[in-house]
């Protein structure tokens, strides 16, 4: 995995750690966790595209 990914990654993994106590039991924060991944993954051509790589 490059650096752009990994950093993307742990920004979009940091912040999910930040907000996930406040989503409640251990389902919604597995279902809070598979959302967020798949968006992360499906935006991240777009990101670097954005930034020319």
């Amino acid at each position: 995995m490059d650096l752009i990914s990994t950093t993307y990654y742990a920004v979009i993994c940091a912040v999910l750690s930040l907000v996930a106590p406040a989503i409640g039991g251990v389902l919604p924060r597995v279902l809070a966790g598979v959302v967020v991944g798949m968006a992360a993954a499906a935006s991240l051509p777009w990101v670097k595209s954005l930034l020319g790589i």
